[in-house]
């Protein structure tokens, strides 16, 4: 039996050695990263071969990632709102003359209609003089419209259409001014930047006028700045700074509802002077004629912001509808400050021609832009010869 024990101590002891030697290779295996047999496999870099797209052979993987294969997310660049770009000024009266035209053939079709007539009567010149009254034109320029062509018509002694139509447009073209300067004020001095105060009563449509004055600079490649100082109306400055974000013009603006109008444009004065741009462009309250306090805060904007830099232009919107009105408020405001310059706006709609002849009279100051429609590039530089040739057609 000797012989026998000492074999199966043998085999148990071979036994045990192949379990532990088992054991030890196990132990290593999953030391160095081996995994369960029931998990899928591992690529080289520790990715799941069946779940990983790179894997695959089709994957599409940049061969010069610089993470060595390791998929990274190149970082997303801050998103930059797109700007747009505004129409250039030069030519905007041209492409909007058809506009101009149909708010004024009316009234130059029928002048030429009675200056037509063969053998003008008393009343017929009459009905001359209350057409040119309706356009609101003013009394004293019909008076010296009407007496320059009842003199063409004696010496002449001809009412042939295209002769009237001649003498008409060089009469109403005489009215009108071209002389007048009517170039904005919007070159950088030295170190200044151009600063324009726009000011009208409410509904003149004056904010939308201050932001499409802004696009027409911005065309000429003008650096712009708002200045929201019209703090009485609620979301002026809104309205202002969303005109602003469209073409990359900043607003300065008060975030305090019924804040000191001139302490804001005062502001905006200032950052146009830090930030060295070429023009400043101050919307001012919507000031009713009848309210005195109003109208002495604008000469008090005036002031304050010359402590910065002088005022240049200071631009008055009429509502080219109003007629007799909107002349009332323009003398109001023209005695209040030095007004350089008119805006007519809605001359699109109803408007009547004559009004460009009378307020340029009443005040002095010439017509420098009209707007001819609600699209956001529809104010153009006023042109005199475009304007007149809209009533009564080219000489």
């Amino acid at each position: 039996m000797g012989p026998i024990n000492e074999l199966w101590e043998i085999l148990t002891l071979v036994t045990a050695v192949v379990l532990g030697g088992l054991a030890l290779m196990v132990a290593l295996v999953r030391g160095r990263g081996g995994r369960s047999p029931d998990l899928p496999p591992r690529g080289p870099d520790g990715t799941d071969t069946l779940t990983d797209p790179r894997s695959r052979p089709d994957a599409d993987v940049d061969d010069d990632d610089p993470a060595g294969g390791v998929l990274v997310d190149a970082p997303a660049e801050p998103g930059s709102p797109t700007l747009e770009r505004p129409d250039s000024a030069r030519g905007r009266l041209q492409r909007l003359r058809a506009r101009l035209a149909r708010s004024n053939n009316a009234f130059g079709t029928v002048l030429l209609a009675l200056l037509s007539r063969d053998g003008l009567s008393e009343q017929d010149w009459e009905d001359v003089e209350d057409t040119l009254l309706a356009s609101d034109l003013g009394v004293e320029a019909t008076t010296e419209l009407v007496d320059a062509l009842r003199r063409q018509v004696r010496v002449d002694g001809t009412t042939d259409p295209d002769q009237v139509r001649q003498w008409l447009h060089d009469d109403l073209l005489r009215l009108v001014d071209p002389t007048m300067d009517r170039r904005i004020i919007a070159s950088r001095t030295e170190e200044h930047p151009a600063v324009i105060l726009v000011v009208g009563v409410n509904g003149t449509g004056k904010t939308t006028t201050v932001g499409k004055l802004g696009r027409v600079l911005v065309a000429e490649d003008k650096d712009v700045l708002f200045g929201a100082a019209d703090t009485f109306r609620a979301a002026a400055a809104d309205q202002l700074q969303t005109w602003g974000e469209r073409v990359g013009v900043p607003t300065v603006r008060s975030d305090v509802e019924g804040a000191d109008p001139a302490s804001v444009a005062f502001d905006a004065a200032r950052a146009g002077v830090e930030a060295e741009c070429d023009v400043v462009l101050i919307d001012t309250a919507g000031r009713l004629h009848t309210k005195r306090g109003l109208m002495d805060e604008l000469g008090k904007i005036k002031r304050v912001v010359e402590k910065v830099a002088p005022v240049g232009e200071v631009l008055l919107v009429l509502d080219a509808t109003t007629g007799q009105n909107g002349m009332r408020q323009a003398e109001e405001f023209a005695r209040e400050v030095a007004i350089t310059g008119i805006v007519l706006t809605k001359m699109d709609g109803t408007a009547k021609g004559g009004i460009v002849v009378n307020v340029q009279r009443k005040l002095g100051v010439p017509v420098k832009l009209i707007g001819l429609g609600e699209g956001p590039d529809d104010l153009a530089p006023f042109d005199p010869e475009a304007f007149v040739e809209a009533i009564v057609g080219g000489p």
